[in-house]
């Protein structure tokens, strides 16, 4: 059974930085790549950045480019996400997530992603 355990959430003030964690369990992924995505209050889930299996190519939504940083461990079946310089607009629950086809390239559509975590909540007060 695949599971996507995910931490690093909290609450921090503007300007403050978090690193989410999620590792994945019950089946190696270092040949799919990988994402994040999120979901504001009352908003659909979109887009925050992916990164391919081999870690050579990241994308990142406009939003958090230059200040989000996606990287994976293969070894340790995880992706990270380093989020600096955060905005109160970042507030919302984050998701991993892992693309169910094996090499295929790196994508921002979220219906390519069939293996979820759980979320995990990230508050930005200003």
């Amino acid at each position: 059974q695949v599971q996507l355990v995910q931490s690093g959430g909290g609450l921090v003030q503007a300007g403050d930085s978090l690193r989410l964690s999620c590792t994945a369990s019950g089946r190696r992924f270092s040949s799919n790549a990988m994402g994040w995505f999120r979901q504001a209050p009352g908003k659909e889930r979109e887009f925050v950045a992916t990164i391919s299996w081999s870690g050579d190519n990241t994308y990142y939504a406009d939003s958090v480019k230059g200040r989000f940083t996606i990287s994976r461990d293969n070894a340790k079946n995880t992706v990270y996400l380093q989020m600096n310089s955060l905005k109160a607009e970042d507030t919302a629950v984050y998701f991993c997530a892992v693309d169910s086809e094996r090499f295929r390239p790196a994508t921002s559509s979220v219906l390519a992603y069939e293996y979820w975590g759980q979320g995990t909540r990230v508050t930005v007060s200003s």
